[in-house]
């Protein structure tokens, strides 16, 4: 059974890390206001590309003069897994749902002999596939000293995704990353950039002449569109990052209140039982006389 001291200084310990976790608890609130502003921001825009590209590709697509990003390699050998996790932890299952997905498509393209290739970008991500999966890495992207993501981020992740694409590295490369929804929910999303794969618009179609032709302006337009799904991901992570911290954080301090009282039951309990212990010793030797 714990002494007085022990329980105490276990309160005074507990109740230190409860101030930790408030405090991390309130500033990834006010972080993930600025992250949901930027990632809900850029979604439009994102949407909006995205809608431009699926009506050009549309007129191009299985044609000889479609841009090899949009018609691939015409192979399906090697994949790219491009994994975007947190810099940091205390953020609940954030890293690992993200790590999950990644794992799951990994071991499923290895059951069907394909080759695998990961580009990691954020060190929790790199550290649980390091253990198991650590031959198949390429390369690493460390974001822990940028304070705020801008689109230059995305520019040189897609510059080396895009290099190693060239020098056919690779024929399929697909992101992992986590999609804001709100402070409790993010879920974890796997989105292929290289071949292009747009997603139909819901609006009607709408016929132009493209001047040049479609197949130059993809030319042009599809590394931007691989930099923009890269900048949104990131953006998108950043913002599920704090709401998972922050959600952590809450259980974490309101997890620290219960134990704090549940200890402090026991110290009481505990300090009146050698209280009473110490009456009957005194009162037993008063008898004794």
């Amino acid at each position: 059974m714990p002494s007085l001291k022990d329980l105490k200084n276990r309160i005074g310990s507990v109740k230190n890390t409860r101030k930790i976790t408030k405090a991390m608890q309130m500033v990834a609130a006010a972080k993930l206001r600025r992250a949901q502003e930027s990632a809900e921001a850029a979604r439009p825009y994102a949407e909006r590309m995205n809608a431009v590209m699926a009506g050009l590709a549309g007129s191009v697509q299985g044609t000889d003069g479609a841009p090899r990003l949009l018609a691939g390699t015409g192979r399906n050998a090697v994949h790219l897994l491009v994994v975007m996790t947190a810099e940091r932890g205390l953020c609940g299952g954030f890293n690992s749902s993200i790590v999950r997905k990644a794992r799951q498509h990994l071991t499923t393209l290895l059951a069907q002999g394909r080759t695998v290739k990961i580009l990691t970008v954020g060190k929790k991500g790199r550290e649980q596939l390091r253990r198991d999966f650590g031959h198949l890495f390429i390369g690493h992207v460390d974001l822990s000293d940028a304070k705020k993501l801008g689109y230059t981020h995305a520019q040189s992740i897609a510059r080396e995704v895009l290099s190693r694409f060239e020098a056919e590295e690779f024929d399929v490369a697909t992101l992992f990353y986590a999609r804001f929804v709100s402070v409790i929910s993010q879920v974890p999303t796997a989105q292929q950039v290289i071949p292009a794969v747009f997603e139909a618009a819901g609006e009607e179609r709408t016929d132009y002449d493209y001047e040049p032709s479609e197949g130059e302006i993809l030319t042009d337009l599809l590394p931007r569109g691989v930099a923009t799904q890269i900048f949104t991901a990131l953006l998108e992570n950043a913002a599920s990052e704090q709401g998972a911290r922050m959600s952590a954080m809450d259980n974490a301090t309101r997890n620290a209140g219960d134990m704090i009282s549940d200890l402090t039951i026991e110290y009481n309990r505990t300090r009146q039982a050698a209280i009473t212990k110490e009456l009957i010793e005194i009162i037993s030797g008063a008898e004794a006389l």
